[in-house]
């Protein structure tokens, strides 16, 4: 029974990694903050330096942890260039997917979201439920290449949000309508026209965070 438990265990480089990702995701290791590796690895319970290492080199293949020679380790930042990216990356898969796999989408879930745009204070969470919707517009897409380029920005996108959520970077009621506006043709079977207007969405969002960016320029 103990092999069992042992197996199914992660192993400690993995536990690094997730831990840390998770603290850089959800922006509790700053973007442009510096670590030091003998700190986090008292942090989970004095753990060797190889297992964080090797979390650390794959957090860097990633582009969240920056090594900085002479310097130590840093939290990637977010640059203009990461967020134009971001965008970039899901105006080519997201509509895609929607266009040509929408019909593969189960239309209860589609008439749940549909439901809770129309009454969002039943989402605990509202951001979470917008990453939900988009995460559900993609989930048939078979190509894993392209889900891998989607899933490598889903986290600078998370960031960005938590980053920016002084300035408000999602207004509820204008993203409840855009996103009614997709569900509606969806619904009816107009994959064409359910991915134009998820394109009409992901732009008018790649225009809010481009403002976000003055502003964030502006005070700097």
């Amino acid at each position: 029974m103990k092999e069992t438990e042992n197996t199914s265990k992660p192993s400690l480089k993995l536990q690094a990694y997730q831990y840390l990702k998770t603290k850089i995701l959800n922006c509790e290791y700053a973007p442009s903050q510096f670590l030091n590796e003998q700190k986090l690895c008292a942090e989970m319970g004095n753990i060797s330096r190889t297992p964080m290492r090797d979390a650390l080199g794959r957090l860097e293949q990633e582009g969240l942890i920056t090594i900085l020679p002479k310097k130590g380790l840093m939290v990637s930042p977010i640059t203009d260039e990461d967020v134009h990216s971001i965008y970039e990356v899901r105006l080519l898969v997201e509509p895609y997917a929607l266009r040509v796999y929408g019909e593969l989408l189960p239309r209860e879930e589609l008439e749940h979201f549909v439901t809770l745009m129309e009454h969002p204070e039943q989402m605990p969470d509202f951001c979470a439920g917008d990453d939900e919707f988009h995460a559900l517009l993609i989930s048939t897409l078979p190509n894993r290449y392209l889900r891998s380029a989607h899933n490598s920005i889903t986290g600078q996108n998370s960031r960005f949000r938590i980053m920016t959520g002084k300035v408000g970077l999602i207004g509820q009621e204008d993203t409840c309508r855009e996103h009614l506006a997709i569900l509606e043709p969806a619904l009816a079977g107009d994959w064409n026209a359910a991915a134009d207007a998820l394109t009409h969405h992901l732009e008018l969002a790649r225009e809010k965070a481009e403002s976000v960016l003055d502003i964030i320029h502006l005070g700097t």
